[in-house]
């Protein structure tokens, strides 16, 4: 799966591996050992030190001294200080990829390399359904996105741990996958083994098959939007955005509500802020026009329609 994963990497080229020490990381970085020398690419490993842990830094340092033995170029560690903006599961989120990012800037890196399994894939889905925000919540994590790759997205974590074990590497295991002050160590740990036990086996296979088919028509549903928003879009600048209302009426409801999102955001609204409901508020300016005044929007913006326009731009000072 890694060489697959790679095969249009140029030769020469530098790629990365994440590795925290736990068995799918670890796996992963011993499959790019082997792979990425045959197949002519340079190889190193990037591990994180959250600074949540005591001895963290030391148990990251030991795990980028394993990338020689792992047959890969060099390993690094790089501290991180973890915010508290979005819960301590996304904020570590955030810290971790801002300093893979800036890993794979520094050595010019075609790839970076994570080691998200099949189970990690179907945590993702039932957190998605959860919040209940469209299908792309529910399409769960690309194989490919930017300079990011997961070529274990098919595998099951007992592989990746029966992989270790072959290999006779001792994977670490982080007390913070266990502790279910987190919610997805609360869907890892008992959501899943109950849907398990009460549906049958191949749930988790289910999920992931599931967000591949959503992925792909999110997909399709965004490219449909991305040419409706070009097509009708008579401004777009920034706190000013000015749609075609014609255009918009005779377009399906998923493809109108994408079209309305991208020109809040265009027009500055923050994306974290803007909700399903203030979407569907301005999608009646044209579904269920009467003459209604504009709609509050969050940044400070405001939608209106005006002589067969929508317009989404600052709110005038009262």
């Amino acid at each position: 799966m890694v060489r697959e994963a790679l095969a249009d990497v140029p030769e020469g080229a530098l790629v990365l591996v994440a590795c925290s020490g736990g068995a799918d990381s670890l796996a992963l970085a011993a499959a790019t050992g082997f792979v990425g020398p045959r197949a002519g690419l340079r190889t190193g490993l990037v591990s994180v030190d959250h600074q949540l842990q005591e001895g963290s830094g030391e148990r990251a340092a030991r795990v980028a001294a394993l990338a020689g033995e792992l047959g890969l170029g060099f390993g690094e560690m790089r501290a991180v200080v973890v915010g508290t903006a979005g819960g301590p599961e996304a904020a570590a989120r955030d810290a971790r990829y801002a300093a893979l990012g800036e890993a794979a800037e520094a050595h010019g890196a075609a790839a970076v390399l994570l080691g998200h399994t099949r189970d990690d894939q179907a945590e993702t889905v039932l957190l998605g359904l959860a919040r209940g925000s469209g299908l792309r919540s529910i399409a769960g994590m690309a194989a490919v996105s930017g300079v990011y790759r997961r070529p274990f997205l098919e595998l099951s974590r007992a592989t990746t741990v029966a992989a270790c074990e072959a290999l006779g590497l001792a994977p670490w295991q982080d007390p913070h996958n266990d502790d279910p002050r987190f919610t997805r160590v609360r869907v890892r740990a008992v959501a899943l083994p109950v849907l398990e036990r009460e549906l049958g086996p191949g749930v988790a296979e289910a999920l992931a098959r599931t967000a591949g088919l959503a992925r792909e028509d999110a997909d399709a549903l965004d490219q449909w939007a991305e040419s409706v928003y070009q097509d009708c879009a008579l401004s777009d600048i920034a706190g000013n955005v000015t749609l075609a209302v014609r255009a918009l009426e005779g377009v399906p409801g998923a493809v109108r509500t994408r079209v309305l999102r991208r020109a809040a955001l265009a027009a500055g609204a923050p994306s974290g802020a803007l909700s399903a409901g203030h979407v569907r508020a301005v999608e009646r300016l044209i579904t269920r026009w009467h003459g209604q005044k504009a709609v509050d929007l969050p940044g400070g913006l405001s939608a209106v329609r005006r002589y067969g326009t929508l317009i989404v731009a600052i709110r005038p000072i009262a």
